[in-house]
C-alpha cells in the first residue's frame, strides 16, 4: 500500500496540462484517457479530471494545497514570475521553513517549499535553465482535518503510514502532522523536534501533511463531477 496521486477535477484539463507541464516541470502522460503528471517514477501523480463548474478556493476545503520541494526557492520563484506567474514572496515561516505560494490557472494552491531554512546553506543553487531551478517533486499533498485521533489512526492503521513529524502553530489555529510510506525514521526522537523538519523537506518521497483545526470548523468535500480535489488515491 503507498499513496499513488491525487485526483483534481477541473473544468478544461487542456488548460492545465501546460501550466504543469511547461511551468512546474511535470511529466506528462495520458494513460488510457488519464491525464497524468508527476516529477518521476515512482513518484506521486496529478490527475486531472474533466469537471463542471469554477473552483473557488475556501478555507473550509478538506483539501488544502500541493506542496513542491525544491532546492532553492528563490530561483523556483525567479523561474515562475519571468513566465508571469504571479508567486508570493519567498519567507521563512515561523520553525516551519523557507516558502512561496501560488495559484493554478484553476485556481488551487500551490505551495514551494526549500529543502532549507532560510539562511542555511541550500542542497543545491538554482539553475536557471530548468523548470522551478531544478529539483523540484512533490514533497507534500495537504489535507485538513478536525479530528487528528481518527485521521492518524485511520492513516496510520488503514494506509500503514508513519508518522514523521508534529509541528504546532496552535496560535494561527492548527497544528501540522507528516506521515509517509517508509521506513526511516526522523534524526530526532522528538517528532516535534525543529532540526528534523529540513530533513523532512528532503526526502525523496511524498509525505501527507495533516492541518489539524484546532476549533470545530465544517469541512467541505466536492462531489463528482463538481470542480475540486476529490481524493488522494492509495492502492
Amino acid at each position: 500500500m503507498h499513496m499513488q496521486g491525487l485526483q483534481l477535477w477541473v473544468p478544461d484539463p487542456a488548460v492545465l496540462i501546460p501550466f504543469y507541464r511547461d511551468v512546474l516541470g511535470m511529466r506528462y502522460r495520458c494513460e488510457a484517457g488519464r491525464h497524468l503528471l508527476q516529477y518521476g517514477e515512482p513518484g506521486v501523480w496529478v490527475e486531472l479530471l474533466e469537471g463542471q463548474g469554477r473552483y473557488s478556493y475556501a478555507r473550509s476545503d478538506a483539501y488544502w494545497k500541493i506542496g513542491i520541494t525544491v532546492p532553492d526557492v528563490d530561483a523556483a520563484r525567479d523561474w515562475l514570475t519571468q513566465r508571469g506567474i504571479a508567486c508570493s514572496e519567498p519567507k521563512q515561516f515561523r520553525d516551519i521553513g523557507y516558502m512561496c505560494h501560488l495559484q493554478d490557472p484553476a485556481g488551487f494552491q500551490i505551495e514551494l517549499l526549500q529543502h532549507t531554512f532560510e539562511g542555511q546553506p541550500k542542497t543545491a543553487r538554482g539553475d536557471a535553465t530548468l523548470a522551478l531551478g531544478g529539483g523540484a517533486q512533490i514533497g507534500q499533498i495537504t489535507l485538513r482535518v478536525t479530528d487528528i485521533n481518527a485521521a492518524l489512526a485511520a492513516y496510520q492503521a488503514d494506509q500503514n503510514m508513519r508518522l514523521l513529524s508534529i509541528q504546532p502553530v496552535s496560535d494561527f489555529g492548527f497544528d501540522l502532522y507528516f506521515l509517509a510510506h517508509t521506513e526511516e525514521t526522523p534524526p530526532h526522537a522528538d517528532l516535534e523536534a525543529v532540526e528534523n523538519r529540513p530533513w523532512l523537506w528532503q526526502r525523496p518521497y511524498t509525505t501527507l501533511e495533516l492541518q489539524h483545526f484546532l476549533d470545530p470548523v465544517a469541512l467541505t468535500s466536492p462531489e463528482a463531477p463538481a470542480s475540486g480535489a476529490h481524493r488522494v488515491v492509495f492502492g
